[in-house]
């Protein structure tokens, strides 16, 4: 998997998916560059995935029935686009709260401050 970044590549190949799935789900339907030029912008370059990475996590979701793909001719060429399913937008909204549980988890994990109890 090459991602090239400012960030250590295992940090992003554990949040993919979740960028996958949250991207997806506020547009009706992406394709490839489409999603790597999204990425790029909002992370301000800081992010870039290449076809490498991009494409197996893509046809995992499909496999998984997440996604749906569907071949669309622009001119001589094809594109593939892809949407999430039903399935997908309910996995998107369960990842995407399970990730920032998660990053609020990490940020008490590495402050300083111990939590108080009740």
């Amino acid at each position: 998997m090459h991602i090239y970044l400012m960030y250590k590549n295992d940090w992003i190949k554990g949040s993919l998916r979740t960028i996958l799935l949250k991207l997806l789900n506020e547009h009706s339907r992406l394709y490839g560059y489409e999603i790597t030029q999204l990425v790029q912008l909002r992370s301000d370059n800081s992010i870039r995935i290449t076809e490498g990475a991009l494409y197996p996590s893509l046809h995992k979701l499909e496999s998984q029935g997440y996604l749906l793909s569907k071949k669309v001719l622009i001119g001589k060429r094809v594109r593939k686009y892809y949407s999430l399913t039903s399935a997908g937008q309910k996995e998107a909204q369960d990842n995407i709260e399970e990730y920032f549980s998660f990053v609020r988890t990490m940020l008490v994990l590495l402050s300083n401050k111990t939590p108080t109890t009740s």
